[in-house]
């Protein structure tokens, strides 16, 4: 009987030791041995993620997620995850990673990681010229479209709430469209979005001053805290290396002045 249970406590310690051995694999061991890292991207908006005339997605967070996957060593797999989709996706392991425009929010956090802030934005509200919209309080009875699940739907839903929200998926190309054709008054999004949309249009200006200034985080799944490490390590060195500032310009111009960043390591 007791070499029968001396047998069995070591099966139970190499199992044990197997299923240790398999969870601090990690996330990265898994990405290299698949060969291929999924990462989201939100084709919504220009400048952050779009897709040009052959159809390829690019975009600011399109050149980040193709710098992650270098660092990995794998070739990337994009996949466009719309706004309230992202976390979920991440959750359900469909994708990877999410390089998607996603405010760093401390509901979201409850659901995934998220690294230090590769990026910052604020919500901004752009209006039609001809709307007679100059202050928040005048959207009261507008048509203002929003992004469903987005921060800006959040924010106008107490800040306004006579306001009419119209819901979007993709703020481009469905909500640019909206705005192009006079069938909304406003929109509200990340004024890295907004800012970039006011120069392509004459029809429609910003209003002045930001309602947020949100954190924009690359967001992981929970129960990998040497992913979410890693994460840190690169959007730091993204930093410092001046790829951030680089990236930043190539997108909004070499007169614009990137949101200071603070790399971790």
């Amino acid at each position: 009987m007791k070499n029968l249970i001396t047998k069995l406590a070591g099966m139970a310690l190499a199992i044990g030791l197997a299923a240790t051995g398999a969870a601090q694999a990690g996330k990265i061991d898994e990405i290299r041995e698949r060969g291929t890292v999924r990462i989201g991207v939100s084709l919504g908006g220009e400048p952050i993620g779009f897709r040009d005339a052959q159809n390829n997605p690019v975009g600011y967070d399109v050149d980040v997620a193709t710098m992650i996957a270098e660092k990995l060593g794998v070739p990337v797999e994009f996949v466009d995850v719309s706004g309230d989709a992202r976390i979920s996706m991440l959750v359900s392991g469909q994708i990877d990673i999410a390089v998607a425009n996603t405010s760093a929010t401390l509901e979201r956090a409850k659901s995934v990681d998220f690294s230090i802030p590769y990026n910052r934005a604020g919500l901004r509200i752009i209006v039609q010229k001809d709307a007679g919209i100059s202050k928040i309080e005048d959207l009261a009875g507008k048509k203002i479209v929003v992004g469903r699940g987005s921060t800006g739907e959040t924010f106008i839903q107490k800040a306004v709430p006579q306001a009419e929200l119209v819901y979007t998926d993709n703020f481009s190309p469905e909500g640019v469209l909206l705005l192009q054709q006079k069938r909304v008054d406003a929109a509200i999004e990340d004024s890295s979005l907004l800012d970039y949309l006011a120069t392509k249009n004459d029809n429609l200006v910003t209003l002045p001053g930001l309602y947020s200034n949100d954190p924009i985080g690359i967001a992981v799944a929970k129960g990998d805290d040497g992913f979410v490490r890693w994460i840190d390590m690169f959007v730091s060195e993204y930093i410092q290396s001046g790829a951030y500032e680089a990236n930043y310009k190539k997108w909004w111009g070499e007169k614009a002045n990137p949101p200071a960043l603070t790399p971790l390591w």
